[in-house]
């Protein structure tokens, strides 16, 4: 495993326990959303924390902050996604207060990094 300093950052371990919620989340969909919404929702959250490390290793502020937005971003079609989810009615059944913290958190934690990047 590499050592790297993205591997330190707050945001970026956000965004794992992120992925493992979706993961565990996903799990109890119907098997009809194996290739529709499922997957959607986990590569979404898999492209937060790509992002981040990605940008992280990038040497020019513009660099890093384009991939932050677009890990921002992500993370914005994920929210769609869960509330999509709930509509549907997918995730009547299941607490989501710890996921919308995680969202908001890695949401804010993001916008920082952004707006130092500038």
């Amino acid at each position: 495993m590499l050592k790297l300093n993205h591997k330190k950052l707050k945001v970026w371990k956000c965004s794992l326990l992120l992925v493992t919620e979706i993961y565990n989340i996903t799990t109890q969909f119907p098997t009809v959303e194996k290739y529709g919404l499922i997957s959607q929702m986990r590569r979404a959250t898999i492209s937060i924390s790509s992002n981040i490390s990605e940008g992280a290793s990038r040497k020019s502020q513009k660099e890093r902050s384009r991939f932050y937005e677009i890990a921002r971003s992500s993370l914005v079609e994920l929210d769609t996604q869960i509330e999509l989810s709930k509509e549907l009615g997918y995730l009547e059944n299941l607490d989501t207060t710890a996921l919308y913290e995680l969202l908001n958190k890695t949401f804010a934690l993001l916008s920082k990094m952004i707006s130092r990047t500038y």
